[in-house]
Order: C-alpha cells, then sequence, then structure tokens
C-alpha cells in the first residue's frame, strides 16, 4: 500500500519536491494533500500536481486520515508550529532545512517526535548527492587516511530574496545557507559531537 504524503504550504520548493516525489512508483509513494493558509492557492496546487485534497488550513491537512507523512516546506521561522501540529496529528514529518530558527526551537520538536515514537527529518537534499555517496564510500574505505581537518565553503547571492536577508524574518547566510557547511563537515566525521564551537563573524544590516 503506497505511502499518503500531504505537502504542508505551497511555496516553490513545496511544488520542486512534489514534481520529484511523483517520480517514485505511485504504489509506493502518493501526495494525497495540500493545504496552505490560501485555500485559493492550495487548489491551484492540487490542480497543477493532480492531488486529491486541498485544504486552507495546516490543521485540517494534519487531521487527514490519509496522510502519513507530512512534508513542511513553510519559510523557517514557521517550521517548528507546522512540525508541532503534524507530530500532535500522529503523522511522520520530513521538514524543509533549516529546521528551525535555534537549537532550542530543534530541540523541542526533536523531544516531541520521540516522546511518541515518530519519524522526524530534516530535508537536507544534499546528503543524498552521487558527490556524497562517493565521499562517505571513501571515508568508510579509510583511503584519506585519519581525517583531521574539513573545510566547507558555500555562498550564493539571494540579496534579490527580501526574507532571505531580513533578520526579523530569520534569514542571513548562516541561518539560511549554513546548514549545508554544517551538515557537510558533520557527515565528514560521521555525527560525532564537536568538542568545542568557535565563531567569528560580523553582522552587516541589509
Amino acid at each position: 500500500m503506497a505511502l499518503g504524503w500531504g505537502i504542508v504550504s505551497v511555496g516553490l520548493i513545496s511544488s520542486d519536491f512534489t514534481a520529484v516525489l511523483q517520480t517514485l512508483p505511485r504504489s509506493e509513494h502518493q501526495v494525497v494533500a495540500v493545504a496552505a493558509r490560501d485555500l485559493s492557492r492550495a487548489k491551484e496546487f492540487a490542480q497543477k500536481h493532480d492531488i486529491p485534497k486541498a485544504y486552507g488550513s495546516y490543521e485540517e491537512l494534519a487531521k487527514d486520515p490519509n496522510v502519513e507523512v507530512a512534508y513542511v516546506g513553510t519559510q523557517h521561522p514557521q517550521h517548528k508550529a507546522a512540525v508541532m501540529l503534524c507530530l500532535a496529528a500522529g503523522k511522520a514529518v520530513l521538514c524543509e532545512k533549516p529546521m528551525g530558527v535555534n537549537a532550542a526551537e530543534v530541540c523541542e520538536m526533536v523531544t516531541e517526535a520521540r516522546s511518541r515514537g515518530l519519524f522526524l527529518m530534516e530535508a537536507i537534499w544534499t546528503r543524498f548527492f552521487p558527490a556524497s555517496e562517493a565521499l562517505r564510500s571513501v571515508l568508510a574505505q579509510g583511503t584519506l587516511g585519519d581525517l583531521r581537518v574539513a573545510r566547507a565553503e558555500f555562498g550564493k547571492n539571494l540579496t534579490h530574496v527580501p526574507r532571505a536577508v531580513d533578520w526579523a524574518q530569520a534569514g542571513g547566510a548562516l541561518l539560511d545557507l549554513g546548514i549545508y557547511c554544517v551538515q557537510f563537515i558533520s557527515m565528514v566525521f560521521g555525527g560525532q559531537k564537536p568538542e568545542k564551537i568557535s565563531v567569528v563573524g560580523r553582522r552587516h544590516e541589509t
């Protein structure tokens, strides 16, 4: 029986995710519902992606018994509320990056998922790139020897996206893009907990 997916929000990232998910066998995965705060936008999204149900609130989607897994593609300041709503309804959750705007939010979500015995995962797509899989294989084989240092850099021009550079909306390079570097280093060192974290930076108003 196919796993029933519900899409929370109708932005570009949700559209891209839905399109890719629908390339998988429908006997294994089916998008059964989508929700937005604007019902007309949810209906438009549903029509575009051939989704049978459209809801005008996230609460309605969370109550849908046919939704087994919720994909949360809202802007990250709204991630926690959407994730907690879906977990409370007994749904497994795949949440876009970054999962929260700070560590406290993420810890709260993880604690809630564990207490309910539910699946919760941050959607870090770069972890599944062929290059990432090849690197993991090299690391597992010990080809590089005793790894001591890893360095990651990532940059992108997002000045044309107001939300991405607005501190009031949890914007900024570190929070919006920094997760890619953090997850890469974590992957390289096998998820080991760091002994010390040192940060140097300069905040620029945008």
